[in-house]
């Protein structure tokens, strides 16, 4: 899911009308060209950050392993990667290895699986899957097992009935608190006990600083390991947004331009999807790799970087790599996987590293 609900139904409209256009022309795909799935479409980035585009990487029979908008990629101790799809009778957990081959698949509890989160517990590994369709976060097993059901949270003012619950992301603590955000939802960050007992609420939407306008994504930063704190989106605010793990407002994150999924941390770098630069309708996006600085150094996908007195120049769109990318995945080869929304249920992508 990529967009607010009043905009999201518009746009799936139109997508739906270029989707039947397609059985005529498939050169009209959502644009100029039909998205070509079996190319490898040479390097994008910039300095450090440059990769080899692979659009065949994630390619499946969909009679066999169908998708549809694909949101989110995670890596297990295994090696093993984890992506949200949906569809309402699909299995829409797929797994694949690193070479691009489907393991396995489940996860049709989960018709509308968004957020995906890794987390461990001792020697195991487990799952956190929002699903803002039905209003609901989920804890698994990395087979698929429920563990743990969260609904809405009745003791916060304003989740009157399910539907006002729409959470998209979640992170896990230090000490294993869990913090979810309803980013399609009442725009709070929720936080719970790792056994799924109600603590605080913070956020809400707004313009004000300790307040978010859809807070899609949502991490823990232990770069600074003395001082763990939360990475926030404020995807329509084009912002990330700093938080205690209290809740308090530490720092707002200016990124003009870019519609923002989540933060996603690796080694001293946070890399985020933009799911679009301009509007829902242009199918364009790019991926960023920030510095410690805050500073944004590559956009594999779109123009080099520019800062004008300290302040980024809104990216521009390569116009070939990507539709609409939702996230991004890196792994321990600093390779990056990109599973793209309303994309005409097209497979993730992979960058090489070079």
């Amino acid at each position: 899911m990529g967009t607010p609900k009043n905009q999201r139904r518009s746009f799936i409209k139109k997508s739906a009308l270029a989707v039947a256009a397609s059985a005529v022309a498939p050169e009209l795909i959502y644009g100029a060209k039909a998205f070509d799935k079996g190319s490898k479409s040479g390097i994008v980035g910039h300095g450090n950050f440059q990769y080899e585009v692979d659009k065949e990487w994630g390619v499946q029979d969909p009679s066999r392993v169908p998708v549809n908008d694909c949101h989110e990629m995670v890596l297990d101790n295994k090696g093993r990667i984890f992506m949200t799809t949906t569809g309402e009778n699909n299995n829409n957990i797929l797994i694949y290895d690193r070479s691009g081959k489907v393991l396995d698949s489940w996860g049709r509890d989960f018709p509308g699986a968004h957020g995906l989160t890794i987390t461990g517990e001792g020697n195991e590994q487990f799952l956190f899957i929002t699903d803002p369709d039905i209003n609901k976060v989920f804890k698994t097993t990395l087979d698929g097992r429920i563990l743990m059901t969260l609904h809405r949270p009745k003791e916060v003012p304003g989740y009157s009935r399910d539907e006002k619950f729409k959470p998209t992301e979640t992170a896990v603590g230090p000490n294993g608190d869990l913090y979810i955000a309803d980013g399609y939802g009442e725009n709070y960050i929720l936080q719970y006990s790792a056994n799924g007992e109600y603590i605080r609420h913070f956020g809400g939407k707004g313009e004000t600083a300790d307040s978010f306008n859809c807070c899609h994504g949502i991490t823990i930063d232990y770069r600074d390991s003395k001082n763990p704190t939360l990475l926030i989106t404020s995807r329509a605010a084009n912002e990330f947004k700093r938080f205690s793990l209290d809740g308090d407002h530490l720092e707002t994150i200016p990124l003009p331009g870019c519609s923002i999924c989540r933060p996603v941390i690796h080694g001293s770098n946070i890399y985020f999807a933009v799911i679009v630069t301009k509007t829902w309708d242009s199918y364009d996006g790019m991926l960023a790799v920030l510095d410690e600085n805050n500073k944004i150094v590559s956009l594999p996908g779109g123009g080099a970087p520019e800062y004008n007195n300290g302040i980024l120049t809104p990216p521009q769109y390569d116009g070939q790599t990507f539709r609409n990318p939702h996230d991004v995945l890196v792994d321990n080869d600093s390779n990056l996987y990109v599973p793209q929304w309303a994309s005409g249920k097209t497979y993730p992508i992979k960058l090489n590293r070079i």
